[in-house]
C-alpha cells in the first residue's frame, strides 16, 4: 500500500501577544458544521517524483489562490495523521489578508448515491489564530507543527 503524503506552508506572523498563524477550515459537507479538528495547514497530496517543498508551494497556489510568500522557510517536519497520511510543512513568515484568498475547487458526489455531482471549496474560510487557539480547531497530528514552531519563535 502506498503512502499518501501531503505538504503545506504554515504562514505566522508575530502580534502582542505572540506568534498567529493562518489555518484554513476544510471546505465540503463533511467540515460544514465541525470547527474543531476542522482546520488546516494549506496543504495538499504530491507524487512521490515532486519535491515536497515544490509541492508545498502548488498546494499554497491552489487552495488560496495566491502566490506563496517568499521568505525563509523553517522546516517543520512530518506529521501521520489518523487517516495515515505523512505531512511536510514549512513555517514561513509573511501577512496574508483572508479576504483576499480565492480558493481552489474539488468535485464531489453529493448528497451521497445521488448522482449528482457538486463543486465545494477547499478551504471554505482562512482566518489568523494564536497559538492556542489554533491548537483547539487544528487537525490533532498538526498541532505538533505549532509546537515546533513556538519551539522556534522562543
Amino acid at each position: 500500500m502506498t503512502v499518501r503524503r501531503s505538504a503545506g506552508l504554515l504562514l505566522f506572523r508575530r502580534a502582542a501577544d505572540g506568534p498567529q498563524v493562518l489555518l484554513g477550515h476544510m471546505g465540503g459537507p463533511f467540515f460544514a458544521r465541525k470547527d474543531a479538528g476542522a482546520w488546516t495547514v494549506p496543504k495538499g497530496e504530491y507524487e512521490p517524483d515532486e519535491p515536497a517543498w515544490d509541492a508545498a508551494r502548488r498546494e499554497f497556489r491552489e487552495e488560496l489562490g495566491l502566490e506563496p510568500p517568499d521568505g525563509e522557510a523553517i522546516a517543520l517536519g512530518e506529521v501521520k495523521q489518523t487517516n495515515g497520511k505523512l505531512v511536510t510543512a514549512w513555517a514561513v513568515e509573511a501577512d496574508l489578508d483572508p479576504a483576499a484568498v480565492v480558493p481552489g475547487t474539488f468535485t464531489m458526489e453529493w448528497p451521497p448515491r445521488s448522482g449528482r455531482l457538486r463543486e465545494f471549496p477547499e478551504l471554505d474560510r482562512v482566518a489568523w489564530f494564536g497559538l492556542e487557539q489554533a491548537r483547539a480547531v487544528i487537525v490533532t497530528a498538526q498541532a505538533a507543527f505549532l509546537d515546533r514552531l513556538a519551539e522556534h519563535s522562543a
